[in-house]
């Protein structure tokens, strides 16, 4: 099995890569925030003296956030007009052929005079 040089496989495939789209930059930043946010996350749970304040504080954010997303969807369905009935819907397709047909007719019969 072959050993991988981190530091080689870093520094010259992401970072000596000029030509980089700015899509890979954001990319590599993301992935070094999140890198960088697990190393605190574990720091602040484990190795911290706020350990029980950090766990409050997570769990209320995840819970805010669930509940924060289960409040738009209900502000979403509150808040939009529910959709025609299909026959209605039936209903002006028909009549929007029938205009059609009879600007057909009329352009015809004009052509014909």
């Amino acid at each position: 099995m072959e050993k991988i040089n981190f530091k080689y496989f870093f520094f010259n495939n992401i970072l000596s890569d000029l030509d980089m789209s700015k899509d890979q930059i954001i990319g590599v930043l993301l992935f070094l925030g999140g890198i960088a946010g697990i190393i605190l996350y574990f720091w602040l749970v484990f190795l911290s003296p706020w350990i029980s304040l950090i766990l409050e504080i997570t769990a209320f954010v995840a819970v805010a956030a669930v509940l924060a997303i289960v409040a738009w969807v209900g502000y979403t369905l509150a808040t939009t007009p529910p959709p025609e009935p299909i026959e209605e819907i039936e209903k002006i397709e028909e009549e929007k052929k029938e205009g059609t047909e009879i600007i057909k007719e009329s352009k015809e019969s004009e052509e014909k005079k």
